[in-house]
């Protein structure tokens, strides 16, 4: 019988909405989610960004998971796109999966799945994601992965390339 895991890394929002993790590892994920009245919209039936937010925990988790080994615990994942069809309304315990498609050194293809407790298909997704050591934010800063068991740290950014930013 299959046990809840811990996340690897803390995610607040995640923790707050109640998903827990069942399976990591190989390029899968599983997640899971009782629905309460906070997940709910107006129809009372899950909210399409609940759903839209276990498929994108579910295949970032299947993008880390195949570096779950290293010393460090691998890079961090950030969804650089999405996009996700909805084929039901989702209620009940619902069961989201994870599939890592293929991945390159700095991104990840995935797939995901959100199944009701009758095993119906409510809503799939595609996703490609980022591999990150750290984020950028405000004040020129890194902000590293709040690992799951470590404490939370702050990087220095790197220093300032000398190129012009493309695309602009």
């Amino acid at each position: 019988m299959k046990q809840k895991l811990q996340f690897p890394v803390r995610i607040p929002f995640v923790e707050e909405l109640g998903f827990e993790l069942w399976r990591f590892g190989d390029g899968q994920a599983e997640l899971q989610v009782d629905l309460n009245e906070g997940h709910l919209n107006s129809w009372e039936v899950a909210h399409g960004g609940v759903l839209m937010t276990l498929l994108d925990v579910a295949m970032a988790m299947a993008a880390r998971s195949t570096n779950q080994h290293a010393p460090d615990g691998g890079p961090g994942v950030a969804t650089i796109e999405m996009k996700t069809s909805f084929m039901r309304p989702a209620e009940g315990r619902l069961r989201a999966e994870g599939l890592l498609l293929d991945k390159t050194t700095t991104l990840a293809f995935t797939e995901g799945r959100v199944f009701d407790a009758a095993g119906r298909l409510c809503a799939h997704a595609t996703g490609t994601f980022k591999y990150l050591r750290g984020l950028p934010t405000s004040g020129r800063r890194a902000k590293t992965l709040q690992r799951a068991d470590a404490a939370h740290e702050e990087t220095p950014a790197r220093p300032k390339s000398p190129h012009p930013p493309r695309g602009t």
